[in-house]
């Protein structure tokens, strides 16, 4: 197998670029980097690492058992991480067994009655639940690669309570923009001490943060861009190379993700252009601005402060732009 780029590898898979970089920073993966460039390429074995995180993943196995699973290749280890997933998935099925019979329950009544009002009284509808049997749901023996795929495309979509729809103010921001191999570490390092020498947090609380891919998608080489934003007063001085910018702001569909699901984005991009009351509003937002979408970083002020930007269990506000249908 021929080395291939953090692009290719990310096609073949069917996983964003920051999802890879996210797998690498967590020592899930190791690419192979060239000396004069730095640029990321992967060999047949880390092509190979990845179809099992990839699979692992699809079973809903979390990360941080991932990473334990793979840097030990301790048997017990997996047998409690899937013994805590069958657990969970099994109380899922259950709880969806339960409404499923209900919901037939209530159909076949209604179908043969029609009488909604005593149909849905408290007695009646506690009755019908005690008189449930647990759905008995039978499973081939062995499950393709297509079949769980399949499974994962059902499962992997958002629903309306998973999606806030929130309207951005306008606002200034101090902006950091790199093209590098590892441009949010770089944007991270000039952003965050400005934030904390400039006592930003103390005298403009609500500063939040914001960030995207910016100004070009992943290229073949893997170098690629991104910006980040902290909001700021309209007067505050801003030194370079930091840069100071006007948002329009707007209204926009959010989806919260723990930091590192960022598959979720294509979730939030098939809510919106499935939506029946909104549409998505890039408009002329281009590349150079990843078309209007935002990524928050939640709680940043606190974390800034502890000098922890990126810490264990941090959340991120996948925030895509939208406008209601005409």
């Amino acid at each position: 197998m021929e080395l291939q780029t953090i692009s290719q590898m990310a096609r073949h898979f069917n996983i964003s670029t920051r999802t890879l970089r996210y797998y690498e920073q967590l020592g899930l993966i190791q690419p192979y980097k060239e000396e004069s460039t730095g640029y990321r390429s992967y060999d047949e074995q880390a092509a190979a690492r990845l179809q099992q995180i990839v699979v692992l993943r699809k079973l809903r196995i979390p990360l941080k058992q991932i990473a334990d699973i793979l840097r030990n290749g301790d048997v017990a280890l997996a047998i409690t991480a899937f013994e805590q997933n069958l657990a969970e998935v099994n109380d899922e099925i259950s709880a969806l067994s339960t409404i499923k019979s209900v919901i037939q329950t209530l159909l076949t009544r209604l179908h043969l009655h029609g009488d909604m009002l005593h149909l849905l009284d408290d007695e009646s509808l506690l009755d019908i639940v005690d008189s449930l049997t647990a759905s008995k749901i039978n499973f081939k023996e062995d499950k393709t690669m297509e079949d769980l795929n399949k499974a994962s495309e059902q499962l992997n979509k958002l629903t309306d309570k998973q999606v806030r729809i929130i309207n951005l103010p306008p606002c200034t921001v101090a902006s950091i923009q790199f093209e590098c191999d590892e441009p949010e570490r770089h944007c991270n390092e000039v952003l965050d001490p400005f934030v904390r020498d400039s006592k930003l947090v103390e005298v403009f609380p609500a500063t939040r943060h914001f960030g995207f891919n910016a100004p070009n998608p992943m290229d073949e080489t893997g170098a690629h861009g991104y910006e980040m934003w902290v909001t700021i007063p309209d007067d505050f001085d801003v030194p370079s190379p930091l840069m100071k910018k006007h948002f329009e702001g707007g209204l926009y569909a959010a989806h919260m993700i723990p930091f590192g699901a960022f598959e979720e984005w294509g979730w939030l991009s098939d809510w919106v252009q499935n939506n029946p009351k909104y549409e998505g509003n890039s408009g002329n937002k281009g590349y150079e601005c990843m078309w209007g979408l935002l990524e928050e970083h939640l709680n940043y002020t606190n974390h800034v402060l502890t000098g922890d930007t990126e810490p264990e269990g941090m959340q991120l506000d996948l925030l895509h732009p939208i406008k209601p249908k005409a």
